[in-house]
C-alpha cells in the first residue's frame, strides 16, 4: 500500500510541469490603479509566453487603443512589453490579455486601469 502511495505521489510530481499555464502575475499600469497617462504597458507572467500568439487589447473611452509594438523582454520570456501609440487620455481602461505559454496552454483575462 505505501509503494502506491509513493508511486501516485512521484506520478504526481511528475506531471506538474505539463499542467503548467502563463497566469498574468502582475502588469503595469496595475489593475485598478489610478495613473498619468502611460505610454506603454508591460504584463508580466508565470511562465514563459510564445510571442506570436500572445497579446493585448485595451479598450478606453474613445474606443480602442492603438499599438505600435509588442515585445518579450529579450532578457526575460515571461514578460510583454507593449508600446502605444501614444500616451492614453483620461478615462477608465480595460485590457483583454491573451498568452500561450511555452509548453503550449492557452490562458487569457482582462483588468482595468484608470487614467487620471
Amino acid at each position: 500500500m505505501n509503494k502506491t502511495i509513493a508511486l501516485a505521489a512521484a506520478f504526481a510530481l511528475l506531471a506538474s510541469p505539463a499542467f503548467a499555464h502563463a497566469h498574468l502575475l502582475s502588469e503595469t499600469p496595475a489593475a485598478n490603479a489610478t495613473v498619468a497617462g502611460p505610454a506603454s504597458l508591460v504584463l508580466a507572467f508565470s511562465e514563459g509566453v510564445t510571442l506570436k500568439f500572445t497579446g493585448i487589447m485595451i479598450v478606453g473611452p474613445n474606443g480602442a487603443v492603438a499599438i505600435t509594438s509588442s515585445a518579450l523582454d529579450p532578457e526575460d520570456d515571461k514578460v510583454l512589453d507593449v508600446t502605444l501609440a501614444s500616451p492614453l487620455a483620461a478615462g477608465k481602461y480595460t485590457v483583454t490579455w491573451h498568452a500561450l505559454s511555452t509548453d503550449g496552454h492557452k490562458t487569457d483575462g482582462t483588468y482595468s486601469f484608470t487614467v487620471k
